[in-house]
């Protein structure tokens, strides 16, 4: 357990605030994230808040998942927290390199993170084929975020027309309870349908993946 609260990104200035004023005062001590509570704060974009909330009293255990238990989640959040600066001195390019091994084994927010990054030029130079590569392997773990950034590339008309179909299914069979983001998958796959015969749009509504 650390006992100094150390340089925050200054996306995270408030939160650290706070820490920093409870410094100085009895800690009470926080467990460790389970990875299912972990991957709910993920989805949420929660965990690098969460991290500073808990006066960044958890920074050895979570370097010790991401480096030697080497869990995905936590390779994840470490990467993140290197990539900020969040409770350690930031190291973008190792960040990333933590980011790529959760990739790596899998973990759709990883990859749709990557892809998001390489196509906006975050950290990286932009680059749209690769962040197509990432974000049809997140797209494909059913993770909604890349499947709704993937299909504005193909609306753009980037990407290859062969796979205009399996992302139209995939968006198709998607579910949220947000009108916002019912109403935005709505007009991507009237845009995506508008690329394709519809006979194909068709069958990409009764494929299942």
């Amino acid at each position: 357990m650390r006992n100094s609260i150390v340089s925050c990104s200054t996306l995270f200035l408030l939160l650290c605030s706070f820490a920093q004023m409870a410094y100085g005062q009895n800690l009470k001590a926080v467990q460790i994230y389970s990875d299912n509570l972990l991957l709910d704060l993920i989805k949420e974009n929660k965990h690098l808040s969460q991290v500073v909330i808990d006066q960044c009293q958890l920074v050895q255990d979570i370097e010790a998942r991401a480096t030697k238990a080497k869990l995905p989640s936590y390779q994840f959040l470490w990467g993140d927290m290197l990539a900020f600066g969040v409770c350690i001195k930031k190291d973008v390019p190792l960040g990333l390199h933590y980011m790529r091994l959760s990739a790596d084994q899998g973990l759709a927010e990883s990859l749709e993170q990557l892809g998001r990054y390489y196509h906006v030029g975050k950290f990286m130079q932009k680059d749209i084929d690769q962040a197509i590569v990432f974000l049809r392997e997140a797209s494909a773990l059913k993770n909604l975020k890349a499947q709704m950034r993937l299909a504005e590339i193909y609306n753009q008309g980037m990407g290859s027309p062969l796979d205009y179909p399996e992302l139209y299914s995939l968006l198709h069979q998607a579910v949220t309870d947000d009108k916002k983001i019912h109403k935005k998958i709505a007009q991507l796959l009237s845009a995506l349908a508008d690329k394709m015969p519809e006979h194909v749009v068709n069958a990409a509504k009764k494929e299942i993946y």
